[in-house]
């Protein structure tokens, strides 16, 4: 117990600056991500079938592969197959590679939630703009956007919830976030090796910050319930 005690303030320590990167992570992806996949959804639902040929096969290419890989391709490729490493060297360097390749993913996967939102307001409101002389971005912007936002709220609720989860996957360049912090005690960080039980503060970090977005997203969602 009194090992414990001793050990607990610096394992605390090397958790909550592992908690910050991922917490920067997540923000980060989230600024990136929400608007980019905006933009992608507007180019699948594009008139103009090259690009939207095109954004579908990017959507449908992240999608359908583990992010891990494109965590790992996105790092490794320019400097092994360029011999470019175009990322830098250091904590951010791999945070830049990360930050990019997080937004990418999310951006394909919020796209679809986007054009889902988008497709299922009713031709109609489309029409009665036109009718009254409204062009197509004032119709978008003042009468589809809010009617969307209320429909995409809760399966973006479950990307940006997953998404917490997901920034673990950073430590695979060897981003040092949450998870590679309360990992390290098992290798000898700090003069303390063979560790399990930092891990299992480790997962109270998540349960602690996946509470406190549920909670959020849960308030702006009754606040959108005047849609109903």
């Amino acid at each position: 117990m009194e090992l414990f005690l001793d050990q607990l303030p610096i394992v605390i320590q090397a958790l909550n600056v592992g908690f910050v990167q991922t917490l920067k992570l997540f923000f980060v992806t989230l600024l990136g991500a929400i608007p980019l996949g905006l933009l992608i959804s507007f180019g699948t639902m594009s008139r103009f079938k090259p690009l939207s040929w095109l954004t579908k096969l990017i959507v449908w290419i992240i999608r359908g592969t583990p992010l891990m890989i494109q965590l790992l391709i996105i790092y490794f490729f320019p400097g092994l197959v360029f011999g470019v490493p175009i990322w830098g060297g250091g904590e951010s360097g791999r945070f830049l590679a990360a930050s990019v390749s997080f937004i990418l993913n999310y951006a394909c996967y919020f796209s679809e939630i986007y054009r889902g939102g988008i497709q299922s307001v009713p031709i109609g409101q489309d029409e009665a703009g036109l009718v009254l002389g409204m062009t197509k971005s004032q119709i978008f912007f003042k009468i589809k956007l809010l009617q969307m936002v209320k429909r995409i709220v809760p399966p973006m609720s479950n990307e940006i919830i997953t998404l917490v989860k997901d920034t673990s996957l950073a430590r695979i360049v060897a981003l040092q976030e949450l998870i590679w912090a309360g990992q390290a005690f098992m290798k000898g960080s700090h003069g303390i090796s063979g560790a399990i039980w930092p891990m299992f503060f480790t997962a109270f970090y998540y349960l602690i910050w996946n509470g406190i977005v549920t909670v959020l997203l849960g308030r702006l969602e009754k606040k959108l319930d005047y849609f109903q």
